[in-house]
């Protein structure tokens, strides 16, 4: 499988994101202002859109540097280092490929010749911002991703200078605050990711925390909602503020 080496990088916009549902779902996702298991957290400040640069939280439990994560889109341009892709919501993110990055076409092995442009892919990789090192980047079947799906799961795009979007959807799980958990990486930060990105196509996972309670907080930026997206320990999205 040829290789490419890490040699560039390239100023990202924000991201919107669509992957195919797949086995992933949402269970009891619809969108409520109304009660919830919890009070949901702001979604503004160092947690926006704008401010999010691989970090989030607040105070003592703030977040930095590089998590495991992920994202969407429709490949834009490729080099010998990498590829842009643009997300359903027009944002922009770098991938960098490197020598151990794996590649597959719908579930087969795949090179890095798979990825040309206009074709739909998932990456996993390593988050910063809205650049990714990839570690595995999947070739999506035509029209697994796209505006419409971004419109239709009720992800609101960022528009710059917007204020962010205050609502909830689904459960938020009893008892959590913003910043709580341990950051997560491997199959579980992976699975986690492709849920999140299956229910809400628009934005990058830029880490994964795993709660108490042992569910998952996946934390989303380049969108103006959702910021926060609550996987259940089956992998299954159950809602998001």
């Amino acid at each position: 499988m040829p290789s490419r080496k890490l040699t560039r990088s390239i100023v990202a916009g924000a991201a919107a994101i669509a992957v195919a549902g797949g086995s992933y779902g949402i269970v009891s996702a619809t969108s409520s202002s109304a009660s919830t298991a919890a009070s949901s957290s702001p979604a503004a400040s160092s947690d926006s859109p704008a401010a999010s640069s691989g970090s989030g939280g607040g105070g003592s439990n703030a977040r930095s540097g590089p998590a495991a994560g992920g994202s969407s889109g429709t490949v834009g341009s490729v080099s010998t280092s990498g590829f842009t892709m643009t997300t359903s919501a027009g944002q922009k993110v770098t991938v960098d490929e490197a020598s151990a990055t794996t590649y597959q076409k719908g579930t087969s092995p795949a090179s890095a010749s798979a990825i040309t442009t206009g074709e739909s892919v998932l990456v996993l990789g390593t988050v910063n911002s809205t650049t990714i090192t990839a570690t595995q980047v999947t070739v999506q079947p035509t029209g697994s991703e796209g505006s419409a799906a971004s419109s239709a799961a009720g992800v609101v795009p960022f528009q710059q200078g917007a204020p962010s979007t205050s609502k909830q959807a689904g459960q938020i799980p009893a008892n959590y605050s913003q910043g709580s958990g341990t950051i997560v990486s491997g199959t579980a930060a992976s699975k986690a990711t492709e849920a999140a990105l299956a229910a809400y196509p628009g934005g990058v996972v830029d880490r994964v925390v795993k709660l108490s309670n042992g569910e998952y907080e996946v934390h989303y930026i380049g969108v103006n909602w959702p910021h926060h997206i609550f996987v259940n320990q089956n992998f299954k999205v159950v809602g998001a503020d």
